[in-house]
């Protein structure tokens, strides 16, 4: 399978480990511009009980990946890539725990998961990052569900804000700027399933909150990206 990413695409398939590497410049001017056309993707590994390592066209870009964690920011050149991702230590000419070859466009700002699907299997996703400017004392909240659990609704100190969202959704909204707990529940209950959790939510700030892990494993998680304005 492949898939494409623009600017414009707002579900992105498997965008992110995509050549994780800086495209070779022969001045600082070059670098600059190169720089400017560049993708800019992290990675988050929502597969529970799976360190991994993962290539991009057969080129291993993170080793010993662990279970929860965010990848700081890369920046990539628009290109064709074939992702695969194997257990830490794994052959390259074996099986891979999951992958997918992908294109990506110049000056897109991403988050790939490598995630469980609703039937509890692996699976790569990847988010459009909204780093326009907040407006006022407002505060971005977005949140994605990436984890092996029926839909669901997130709430913020006892209120829902998001209803119904399943994976691999996303829903975003601005939000008064403040402290918060947040939680999640089971879509149209009051059975929480995840959390309560503190979040800082800043003026002008933006805040991802990945829910992730298994609902029947009892491992579900949250994980929070905090994400750069773009100016």
């Amino acid at each position: 399978m492949s898939t494409r990413l623009t600017r414009a695409a707002f579900a992105l398939g498997a965008a992110g480990l995509l050549g994780l590497t800086a495209v070779p410049a022969t001045s600082a001017g070059a670098a600059h511009n190169a720089a400017q056309n560049n993708a800019t993707v992290t990675i988050f590994h929502g597969i529970p009980g799976a360190t991994v390592d993962i290539y991009a066209n057969g080129k291993k870009l993170l080793s010993d990946f662990t279970p929860g964690s965010l990848s700081s920011q890369l920046s990539l050149p628009a290109d064709s890539y074939d992702i695969k991702i194997f257990k830490a230590g794994a052959s390259y000419s074996g099986t891979p725990v999951v992958q997918k070859t992908v294109e990506v466009s110049s000056g897109t700002n991403a988050s790939l998961t490598a995630n469980l699907n609703t039937e509890g299997q692996p699976a790569l996703n990847a988010f459009l990052n909204d780093t326009s400017q907040v407006p006022g004392d407002k505060s971005r909240l977005i949140v994605r569900h990436v984890a092996a659990a029926p839909a669901v609704d997130v709430r913020a100190d006892g209120t829902p804000v998001f209803k119904n969202v399943e994976n691999p959704q996303q829903k975003q909204a601005d939000v008064p700027a403040g402290s918060v707990n947040a939680d999640v529940v089971l879509a149209g209950t009051t059975t929480v399933a995840i959390g309560p959790a503190k979040l800082d939510l800043a003026p002008g700030a933006s805040t991802v909150v990945y829910a992730w892990g298994s609902a029947d494993a009892k491992n579900l998680a949250l994980k929070v990206q905090k994400l750069s304005a773009s100016g």
